[in-house]
This record gives C-alpha cells, sequence and structure tokens, in this order.
C-alpha cells in the first residue's frame, strides 16, 4: 500500500510534541463515512514484548467480517512509554506493516485514539495522515475527557467531552461491559465512527477487526527473511 510519508522518527518527546502541534492542523474530523461503500475494514494493533515491537493488520470483508489479509512487522521499540505520543512509539513499525498492505481498505480502526486526545492527534489521526484513508480511533481506557449518562445496554453512547469540545463518544459495544472510547482518526466523523465500531462489534467489546489484530500482533515469532 502507497503512503503518504510525513517525517521522520527519530524524535525526542520535545520534538514529538512540537510535531503534533503542527500535524493536528491538517486532521479532517468532521467528514461523514459513507458506511454503504465500506466493503473492508482493517484492524491495526501493536504489541511489545522485550523491547520488540510487533504490529498486526487483519483486513476483513464488511459486514461478514471474513479474513481477506493479515501483514505483521517487526522491529525494536524506538520511543519510550509516553502518554499522548503512542503515535511515536509504534509509528515505526506500522509504516513496514502499512507497506506490504496489498488489500485496499476502506477504513482503518486503531487501538487507540484519534482525536480524543490532548492535542486531538492520537495515533489513528497521526497514521491517518500517512494512509490518506479514513481512520477511527478505538481506546480502550480514557485518556482525556469526560462524560456522564452513559446506559448499560448494547449502543449506549455519550458524548466525551474535554474543555467544551466534542471529541468522541463513550459507547457501550457490549452489554454491561466497559465502554470504549470512539473519535475520528482522520477523515472521518463522531457518528459514522460510532456507528462503525458498533456494526464491527457483534459479539465482543473490541471490534472485531480490532480483535482479530490484537490476536496477530501477540503472537511474536521469528518473522521470515
Amino acid at each position: 500500500m502507497q503512503l503518504h510519508h510525513r517525517h521522520d522518527w527519530n524524535l525526542t518527546p520535545s520534538e514529538a510534541i512540537a510535531l503534533q502541534q503542527q500535524l493536528r492542523t491538517e486532521v479532517v474530523s468532521d467528514r461523514p463515512i459513507d458506511l454503504d461503500a465500506v466493503r473492508l475494514v482493517a484492524g491495526v494493533d501493536v504489541s511489545v514484548k522485550n523491547e520488540q515491537s510487533q504490529a498486526a493488520i487483519v483486513v476483513v470483508t464488511y459486514p461478514g467480517f471474513l479474513p481477506v489479509e493479515t501483514v505483521l512487522a517487526q522491529r525494536p521499540t524506538p520511543f519510550p512509554y509516553v502518554p499522548g505520543l503512542l503515535s511515536f512509539r509504534e509509528g515505526p513499525v506500522l509504516e513496514e506493516a502499512f507497506e506490504k498492505l496489498r488489500s485496499e481498505p476502506d477504513v482503518f480502526l486503531f487501538d487507540g485514539m484519534g482525536i480524543a486526545h490532548p492535542r486531538r492527534i492520537g495515533i489513528a489521526s497521526h497514521m491517518g495522515l500517512w494512509l490518506q484513508r479514513p481512520t477511527i480511533g478505538c481506546g480502550k481506557t480514557l485518556l482525556c475527557g469526560r462524560y456522564k449518562d452513559l446506559g448499560e445496554e448494547k449502543g449506549s453512547a455519550a458524548p466525551l467531552i474535554d474543555r467544551r469540545e466534542t471529541i468522541g463518544v463513550a459507547l457501550r459495544t457490549r452489554t454491561a461491559k466497559n465502554p470504549m472510547f470512539i473519535s475520528p482518526g482522520h477523515l472521518a466523523d463522531i457518528p459514522t465512527a460510532a456507528e462503525l465500531v458498533l456494526r464491527c462489534s457483534p459479539k465482543y467489546r473490541l471490534p472485531e477487526p480490532i480483535r482479530l489484530a490484537h490476536n496477530a500482533a501477540g503472537q511474536f515469532s521469528p518473522l521470515p527473511a
């Protein structure tokens, strides 16, 4: 898959924050996804073990969720864990994985945040600028913002608010389970991002494409040369 190379990854944390402030102005988070046109959805995840990072991208049919392609990439973890700078820790190995991808997914679901981020550029937004495809952030834990009045039933949603700005939704993807925190990454908006994630969560809390990518990323083994 062709990527739009935006920058090198060899940055200090302070340089990374400055770059986020620069790139955030390019993120488009108010464009509805044409859900009727979606045929392929990719789940994206990275696992880290013994300072090695392994990225997995699993492309599935939509709405059937049949696997079409799985790609893996593995390399030493290049960046320390710093809250809000996940994309600089995972970006290099994701770049390598995306370059292996032969499919052309209509939407990418990331295990991580979109604009629900202190600087409005989580990993789904950041890598969305490289992909120039609709991307959605699907966070398992709250990074910033507050929500209230969230029902226990699957499909219940509440606006996620930070500094008087709506940055996503807390979405119950399974009854009585902790919500997911959904936000546009790039070339998406909040309503259609939340709707697609809910449709991609027929059984589990994690959307099916991300669940498959999570499982693949966690199975470390030497990659073929």
